[in-house]
């Protein structure tokens, strides 16, 4: 006798529907086969399934058994499939009731060898594929149930165990659907602890960082050795505005698909910090694998990537960010395909002017030969800079002004501006597929960075003088954009763009 229910295989952060076809013959040797390329945590669903059907009172084949998961050509991993080939093996020996609407539900889940039922990852991703296919209900363990509720228009079961499950399908003990408690799911998160008031001087550096934070913008801070460029990066979370609905179920489907969503924040609503160690490999930064998964320019998505002893990271990873900087995703390719993983971050990178720290330090001497300074900065190609929307110089602050009580201006006083900045370009992308200044195209920069005669003519200057390429000069416009935005001005003027560019490198 045969039986077939659905599944779901996450591929990137896509999903892909899974038929899981169970057959099994009385006579014959006691066997068990899975086909339909699984990786070796589908093979062993074997074990963990017949367990699980023995320990939840139900009784297990004697002949043999084959697993089909199809389509056969699209590999299979992960525990997953646990559920839907116990569900589909109960159907085909009888021990539940077929019915007509076996494709309209999914099961997911991992079983434990009790029969209770283990939270997977990549829930999200399975929810909106089956939306959008217009799959009535989905089966998934209880743990997983806040993250697959974020889904609307969905009939979601969260299940403890297997005999849960099979007294539903029998109508001995009908299952509700799970409602989602957005009380309930709302996470209290604590006072970071950093604010830009707290901070010492650095005008300049603040500034720069609040231009960053409206317009999307990448910074380079350069300065000696406990200047303050690591406090500044992290501190910059906190004038970031806040996550619309969209943008928090893009980051929570990538932390989904990587395994690492808090189980207490099914719905991330504040944007990511990633701080990778400059040890961190190419696959670690940009994703990939055998099973390609999410690097940490992708965790960064719509949050803050901070690399902090930027030229310390070995230069072949550093060449790895060109392509996502300027297309904001990231196409992973392997011999079974082509990935793309989302990649809109804003870079923070931070670096000494040399191997020592010190030069053009006022109070200490550089101890580097010229040599070694050279080959330090040549670690960071011209090309990468060539990127970097604002270089700022992060001197070390006095004494006088550390031991000043005098409080500046608050993280969220600037939030309030870069949001309103933000505003700003929401309404001026309206009918576009962009939410920052920093995303748009020469096209587009075009369009809505117009200038006058008078601006045109320091621009034509700047180019000509400091050897801008064409990616500086449509990059000096945007931030002059995000500079007028902040001020609440619908045209760049002159000292929009003289302040641009002021955040250009000297040495181009």
């Amino acid at each position: 006798m045969s039986s077939k229910v659905l599944s779901a295989a996450v591929v990137g952060l896509d999903c892909q529907l899974v038929e899981v076809e169970a057959d099994t013959t009385a006579a014959g040797q006691a066997k068990f086969f899975i086909v339909g390329l699984p990786d070796k945590a589908v093979e062993e669903s074997k074990e963990r399934v017949l367990s699980a059907l023995k320990n939840s009172g139900f009784s297990t084949p004697r002949g043999k058994v084959t697993i089909n998961l199809a389509p056969a050509d699209l590999r299979k991993e992960g525990p997953a499939y646990d559920l839907p080939i116990a569900i589909s093996l109960l159907l085909a020996t009888g021990q539940l009731k077929d019915w007509h609407d076996w494709s309209r539900q999914i099961y997911f889940g991992e079983l434990a060898l009790d029969g209770c039922l283990r939270p997977v990852t990549g829930i999200l991703s399975v929810c909106l594929e089956a939306k959008r296919l217009g799959i009535k209900s989905m089966f998934v363990p209880k743990d997983n149930a806040c993250e697959a509720a974020l889904v609307s228009g969905l009939e979601i079961f969260a299940c403890e165990n297997l005999a849960e499950i099979a007294g539903h399908l029998l109508e001995q003990k009908k299952l509700s659907p799970f409602v989602f408690d957005n009380n309930k799911a709302d996470v209290k998160l604590e006072p970071s602890g950093y604010d830009m008031a707290f901070i010492k001087g650095q005008a300049h550096v603040k500034r720069a960082l609040e231009i960053a934070a409206a317009g999307g913008h990448n910074v380079l801070m350069s300065g000696p050795p406990g200047s303050g460029k690591t406090l500044l990066a992290k501190t910059m979370v906190t004038i970031l505005p806040k996550m619309s609905l969209s943008e928090s179920l893009e980051v929570t489907k990538i932390y989904s698909v990587a395994g690492i969503l808090p189980q207490q924040m099914p719905l991330i609503k504040i944007r990511p910090f990633r701080s990778p160690h400059h040890t961190a490999s190419g696959v670690a930064l940009v994703g990939g694998g055998t099973w390609p998964r999410p690097g940490e320019i992708s965790l960064a998505h719509r949050g803050l990537l901070f690399l902090d002893e930027f030229p310390e990271f070995p230069r072949p990873v550093l060449e790895n960010l060109r392509q996502p900087l300027e297309d904001g995703v990231i196409s992973v390719s392997r011999a079974s395909g082509t990935l793309q993983f989302p990649a809109k971050f804003v870079l923070i990178a931070a670096m000494n002017p040399c191997p020592c720290g010190y030069l053009n330090d006022p109070d200490r001497n550089c101890t580097c030969l010229p040599g070694q300074i050279i080959n330090y900065q040549k670690r960071i190609s011209g090309p990468l800079m060539d990127r970097i929307d604002l270089h700022v110089e992060v001197p070390k602050v006095k004494f006088d002004k550390l031991s000043e009580n005098d409080q500046s201006e608050n993280s969220e006083a600037i939030r309030q501006r870069v949001e309103a900045a933000r505003d700003r370009q929401a309404q001026r992308f309206l009918d576009l597929d962009l939410v920052t200044n920093s995303e748009m195209s020469s096209r587009q920069t075009r369009e809505f960075c117009v200038v006058d005669e008078k601006t045109m003519t320091l621009l034509r200057q700047a180019v000509n003088q400091l050897g801008l390429s064409a990616r500086s000069y449509f990059r000096i416009l945007k931030i002059a954009r995000t500079i007028a935005d902040l001020a609440g001005k619908d045209s760049i003027e002159l000292q929009d763009v003289a302040e641009a560019l002021q955040y250009r490198p000297k040495v181009e």
